[in-house]
């Protein structure tokens, strides 16, 4: 159903860690992208997906970061540890630029797991679903669609087979950009109507990728929120702190946006879910504590998680 797109840095698998029991109840599937050539953290994860019974999606052909152009290698670190256990499914990244004969041969070579293809700027649908349709069933293939990179017409070429659309619906500015909210997505809601069987976001991330922030002048925190007012949409608050003239004083910074966050949720009509990640906010202001930035957007991620599992146990 809901499969959201992580970047396997360390805070968001340290997300997937702590998330696995409620991907499991909630039937979610994460999709993962590894950067990091050190593989701990990646099978600390996949390990906690696994005790649970879950399920987690490995990109075998990573785009980004240290893993790039690593394929083989890492397809083989996986293989006989995970990918044999029926909870860990092989994924295989449909960038611009890859060949035909390419996905093809990565495709065979799981052909014994189940093998989820991605595509985010392959443009040849029809030629390789004629190639496809040599190697499996269309009832047998299971294809993700990163929207901004895959129309309609492209979509309509897989039909018959088990479809999820993932839409970015986090829009990355400076943050002393943000707006206090903006309007997040409605897939969860409506991606029935696409014709798909699940959907995907990147959360409060986005799908733009940076090894580095850099140095921070002004502190954000994101939080989503279901309003059944307005037909379930979802929504993002962007809670900015008030400082923004210099890098300096990142946890005063914390400080003034987690103000502001505990100001909308004193509000009795308040839409935010309290999930255990606002929880540990709450916790946090009243410790006076600033447990680091990586640590904050992992709270946003968790929260995001619990907000979605937390809609469709009401909708079910």
């Amino acid at each position: 159903m809901y499969h959201p797109y992580f970047r396997g840095k360390q805070f968001d698998l340290l997300c997937i860690r702590e998330m696995a029991t409620i991907f499991k109840e909630a039937g979610f599937c994460p999709i993962i992208e590894p950067v990091r050539d050190v593989l701990g953290g990646l099978n600390r994860a996949l390990d906690a997906v696994v005790e649970v019974n879950g399920r987690a999606i490995v990109i075998v052909n990573p785009y980004h970061g240290e893993l790039a152009d690593s394929g083989a290698e890492l397809s083989e670190a996986l293989k006989s540890k995970y990918f044999d256990t029926g909870c860990i499914w092989a994924g295989i990244l449909l960038k611009q630029g890859i060949s035909i004969p390419e996905i093809i041969r990565t495709y065979r070579n799981h052909e014994n797991h189940v093998t989820v293809l991605i595509h985010a700027g392959f443009g040849e649908a029809r030629k390789l679903a004629e190639g496809l349709g040599k190697e499996s069933e269309p009832a047998e293939q299971f294809h993700v669609f990163i929207e901004k990179d895959c129309g309609k017409l492209y979509q309509k070429h897989f039909s018959g087979s088990r479809r999820i659309l993932l839409r970015d619906g986090f829009e990355r500015k400076r943050n002393r950009d943000y707006q206090l909210l903006e309007r997040f997505s409605d897939l969860h809601a409506t991606f029935p109507d696409e014709g798909m069987d699940g959907f995907g976001d990147f959360l409060i991330v986005g799908d733009d990728y940076s090894e580095s922030g850099g140095p921070v002048y002004a502190v954000a925190i994101h939080l989503t929120f279901i309003d059944p007012e307005d037909d379930n949409s979802m929504w993002i608050y962007h809670f900015v702190s008030e400082r923004q003239d210099t890098p300096k004083d990142p946890a005063g910074k914390f400080a003034e946006a987690l103000a502001k966050m505990m100001r909308v949720l004193s509000k009795p009509n308040s839409k935010v879910l309290e999930t255990s990640a606002i929880k540990e906010f709450r916790d946090l202001h009243r410790q006076g504590h600033f447990p680091g930035l990586g640590h904050v957007k992992k709270l946003s991620m968790n929260h995001h998680i619990e907000t979605l599992a937390d809609y469709f146990r009401k909708t079910a």
